[in-house]
């Protein structure tokens, strides 16, 4: 994949004009715009056009850009990816005469392969609204993206199911405890009328739940033990850890193990909102998915920290952090560029924009002036943090490639289907050999 995002930078560079070039970051002189872009050039005004990474804020962003619209006069076109297909859906409009003025990366892996279409975001206004530089994504001493949204994940509980089964959200405070809990719902299913966990689907819908966000457990543990930040060899050392919390998933389920490869992210939500099962792993994003118009109440749910047995769980924060990074599009025509960026700046400092962020998209944005989330699960993110619980910190922005997360995600499905020492072998050697072989590759191409 990298190889041919190199032959379409190299297409793409051959077909712009030497205009444009000169414009998006060459060596043409420049004018600083309202938002440190460019002055549109013969009184053009530009548009935008947002690849938007996230189908759960479509509607959101969609009435966002028509209100931007209405307000300023300019054009913004958001188009949405399907879920897990986002780099695909961004290399194809990338090749297209109307490429997205406006798209992100998911950390410095993702920036690798992207770097070269970054404008340098430095002295712009909306860098400036960041209340921390450590929310920028830097390529050297250029600021290539910038994170927009911070998040959380865990597992989200259904607490009157819970209570049915005769638990408190109190009652889980370590993997013993949930593995105790979630294999005696089991025991109890017929009798209780739901399962213990929503299927864990492993189509490309769903599968970034578990080749990507619970791998991250594991990495994050050897990361904190090894006293490191990345690696190009992961070792692998709570891998038996990360088995057993994959276990208690697929055999504590709305569905038999060998049902996965055809689950869906509908599926398992679908189920939660059903009330067929008490827990379902996903994040803070879902939380306008599941509250409101008949659905539940804040006070029908929790989100729990993944516990997989490893550190001082009592102290075990959620998973939080972000790889959400905006860039802007260099090689877009300059007009473009400063109406992406003033749209950006407004998406940060308006009170539409950041109420829409912050209120109807459920974000916690690190700009100055956001606005306090309504969203349940990031209160009690706050909460923990406050009260000493250590959040688990965003690692997968450091595995080597799409295609390693995919050769984990195969292999966990083929276990799923038939589980034994040898299957979860398969696994092992997607994670750590082929973490080796995708780092040395994808490094050898930069």
């Amino acid at each position: 994949m990298k190889s041919l995002k190199r032959l379409l930078a190299v297409g793409l560079a051959t077909v712009m004009t030497a205009g444009m070039l000169t414009g998006c970051g060459g060596s043409g002189s420049q004018t600083s715009g309202t938002d440190g872009g460019q002055t549109p050039t013969g009184g053009k005004t530009g548009s935008v056009y947002y690849l938007n990474f996230k189908p759960e804020q479509d509607k959101q962003w969609q009435e966002l850009a028509a209100a931007y619209k209405a307000e300023t006069g300019v054009e913004v076109t958001v188009v949405t990816a399907a879920s897990g297909e986002y780099e695909t859906t961004l290399m194809s409009e990338m090749g297209k005469s109307s490429a997205p003025t406006l798209f992100q990366v998911n950390g410095p892996v993702g920036l690798a392969n992207w770097k070269d279409y970054c404008y340098d975001l430095t002295g712009t206004q909306v860098y400036g609204e960041l209340t921390s530089q450590d929310y920028a994504l830097k390529d050297g001493n250029k600021v290539a993206g910038i994170a927009y949204v911070i998040e959380s994940y865990g597992i989200i509980t259904n607490k009157k199911l819970l209570e049915k089964a005769g638990y408190k959200v109190e009652d889980i405070k370590s993997f013993k405890d949930l593995k105790k809990v979630a294999e005696d719902i089991t025991a109890r299913k017929d009798q209780l009328g739901f399962a213990a966990f929503t299927s864990a689907g492993m189509d490309g819908s769903s599968d970034w739940r578990f080749k990507t966000h619970l791998a991250n457990l594991p990495i994050y543990f050897e990361y904190q033990a090894d006293k490191i930040g990345t690696t190009d060899k992961i070792k692998g050392t709570y891998l038996d850890n990360y088995r057993a919390i994959w276990d208690l998933y697929i055999n504590n389920s709305t569905c038999k193990p060998d049902s996965l490869a055809a689950k869906t992210g509908d599926d398992s939500r679908n189920e939660f909102l059903a009330n067929e099962a008490v827990f379902f792993q996903n994040g803070s994003w879902e939380y306008g998915n599941l509250v409101g118009n008949g659905k539940f109440t804040d006070s029908d749910l929790a989100m729990i920290p993944i516990y997989i047995g490893v550190g001082d769980e009592a102290k075990q924060g959620l998973c939080t952090g972000t790889e959400n990074y905006w860039c802007v599009n260099k090689n877009a025509d300059p007009n473009d560029i400063k109406a992406t960026l003033d749209f950006m700046y407004w998406c940060v400092t308006s009170d539409k924009g950041t109420k829409a962020m912050g209120t109807d998209m459920g974000f916690v944005i690190p700009f100055k002036k956001a606005v306090a989330s309504n969203n349940l699960f990031v209160k009690q993110d706050a909460e923990m943090t406050a009260a000493g619980k250590k959040p688990v910190s965003w690692n997968f922005p450091t595995m080597p490639s799409e295609e390693w997360k995919n050769g984990v995600g195969q292999a966990l499905t083929a276990y799923a289907a038939s589980p034994s020492d040898s299957s979860w072998d398969a696994v092992k050697k997607a994670f750590v050999d082929g973490w080796a072989s995708e780092y040395k590759l994808t490094n050898s191409q930069k």
